[in-house]
């Protein structure tokens, strides 16, 4: 397993993963810095807790598949028609 893979961003996974985290830190901020009843902590807390695990398996798809990769083209040779 290469952590290095983990950083593809031809693959809609990637961005997926990025707002994914960067979601639920803001989810997680919110939770902890402005006064919220039980209810609303509750429901941000779960949506970053939901938020974190996808991003967390998103990642985990990514360094685990095969990188996508085109094939590659045949270079046609100089004067053949």
């Amino acid at each position: 397993m290469k952590l290095s893979r983990l950083f593809q961003p031809r693959n809609p996974l990637f961005w997926i993963m990025l707002v994914l985290n960067g979601l639920s830190m803001a989810l997680a901020w919110l939770v902890q810095n402005r006064p919220l009843n039980t209810f609303g902590m509750l429901l941000i807390g779960g949506f970053a807790l939901i938020n974190a695990a996808l991003g967390t398996w998103f990642a985990w798809r990514l360094v685990k598949d095969v990188p996508h990769v085109l094939p590659a083209q045949p270079v046609p040779a100089a004067g053949a028609d």
